[in-house]
């Protein structure tokens, strides 16, 4: 069976994944700092799941016989704003989500990648509602009382 192109999603994903989490536990750290210990830990929280996402595509890869390889992440200015961040982070978890869906027919031949990928991109949909949620929320109490409930 020919796993070319589901390894080649999984390399992308492995990578873009592994640098996203980083960037997840960077801003919690800086969160946390502010005062706002409960969005800080919802963030490193984010990184731990993510890396476990990251492990489980290590090794499907490593099950079909590929070394992944890794690559460094690019350089990101952290966003101190934790309303300006959550709108950021809103903005590439739906481009993400899109991304992953049209990934999906890809692996049609492939059903093990598949569950798996099929699994991440429902933990990627929860992600996405939770930063609408908090968007909605924002708008309606305001920003302060919002930052208030993220102490």
């Amino acid at each position: 069976m020919e796993f070319n192109n589901s390894l080649q999603l999984m390399q992308l994903i492995v990578n873009g994944l592994s640098g996203g989490a980083f960037v997840h536990k960077m801003q919690g750290q800086l969160f946390k700092s502010q005062g706002f210990d409960k969005l800080g830990q919802k963030y490193i929280d984010h990184y731990t799941e993510e890396m476990e996402w990251v492990e489980k595509f290590t090794d499907r890869m490593l099950d079909l016989g590929c070394v992944p390889q890794v690559k460094v992440c690019n350089e990101t200015t952290l966003i101190s704003d934790a309303v300006e961040y959550i709108n950021a982070d809103m903005k590439l978890q739906r481009e993400g989500v899109e991304a992953l869906y049209k990934m999906m027919p890809t692996l049609a031949n492939d059903p093990t990648t598949y569950d798996i990928m099929k699994a991440y991109l429902a933990d990627e949909e929860e992600d996405l509602y939770w930063d609408e949620e908090q968007v909605e929320l924002i708008s309606l109490i305001g920003k302060q009382n919002w930052l208030i409930r993220q102490m």
